[in-house]
């Protein structure tokens, strides 16, 4: 029995985009995961195998990021009508595009100083770090409580909150071997998903108990600050500062593990098309999820044995 071709598309689908604008030292961020859907005229592809109407997924790939620079992000839904646009009237074949977008919304990481909060930060009452982000919908808030009958441990912390440095991060002078490809970075994205579980000193029902909510929100904005106001040189440098500030400034804190992937981005090769990328203005990057390098440490009150599991899935 005779068949016939029914509905078909195609394309690239979740091109991670990166557009970092740069304003002097004010930098602004879009994060987007595009998702490009192309349709017309694809009978004979089908049937026979010529590709003569079919544009290269991998072109659909170089679209959004060369866009990215050539015409700027406004917004998620112009960046697709350009995008969709673009498609259906560059090439005749094609007869319908269809861009999916999810935006990742990122806020500024305040500077000590610029906000209410706790006297003796080190802050030097400045203004915002340009550079640093949090991104908006942030932490997952997580909790362990375990009790003997008689002693208490306390274990609180947070997963899945995402920060980025657009720049003050480096990664140079390391080891290397005959498997080594990459190269030194004197200016480079720094950004990671922390998951962080700090364990409290307190322990008896004869202590005072500490106030939890306050104590989480006070141990966030350290986080987040120590991560904004390091010059990176490695991201272990980057852990255990966050760290040090923590126990450093709350004092129901003795020990705190981190376990920090770093969220690579690399920077887009538009040569083919004529563009430089890495300008005074600004730059597009690739958003890498996997491999990634995960790294992990405690940071403990001096003299305190680490109680915390080495494995946070653990917990």
């Amino acid at each position: 029995m005779p068949t016939i071709l029914g509905q078909n598309q195609y394309g690239k689908a979740e091109n991670r985009v990166v557009k970092i604008t740069r304003e002097g030292g004010t930098h602004h961020i879009k994060d987007l995961n595009v998702s490009v859907s192309l349709s017309g005229d694809m009978e004979d592809v089908h049937y026979s195998g010529s590709n003569a109407h079919v544009l290269p997924t991998d072109t659909t790939k170089n679209t959004v990021y060369a866009f990215a620079k050539e015409h700027g992000i406004e917004s998620a839904e112009q960046f697709g009508i350009l995008l969709a646009r673009h498609f259906v009237t560059s090439q005749e074949p094609i007869r319908r595009a269809r861009v999916r977008i999810e935006e990742y919304a990122w806020d500024r990481i305040e500077s000590a100083g610029t906000a209410d909060g706790e006297g003796g930060d080190g802050g030097d009452g400045g203004d915002g770090k340009e550079h640093s982000f949090v991104r908006k919908g942030q932490e997952t808030r997580v909790t362990q409580t375990a009790f003997d009958g008689e002693t208490w441990q306390v274990i609180s912390g947070l997963k899945d909150l995402t920060v980025l440095n657009s720049t003050d991060s480096e990664f140079w002078g390391y080891a290397k071997d005959k498997y080594t490809t990459l190269q030194e970075a004197y200016d480079r994205i720094l950004a990671t998903e922390v998951s962080a579980r700090w364990r409290y000193s307190w322990s008896s029902d004869d202590e005072p108990m500490p106030d939890w909510d306050e104590s989480y929100e006070r141990t966030k904005q350290h986080l987040l600050r120590a991560f904004a106001e390091t010059y990176s040189l490695s991201l272990q440098q980057t852990l255990y500062q966050m760290g040090t500030r923590i126990i450093d400034n709350r004092s129901e804190i003795d020990e705190i593990r981190f376990a920090l992937p770093n969220k690579h981005h690399f920077l887009v090769d538009l040569t083919p098309f004529g563009l430089k990328n890495d300008t005074e203005d600004g730059a597009v990057y690739v958003a890498a999820d996997r491999p990634y390098g995960l790294i992990e440490a405690t940071v403990l009150r001096d003299g305190i044995e680490p109680r915390i599991p080495l494995d946070l899935t653990a917990l």
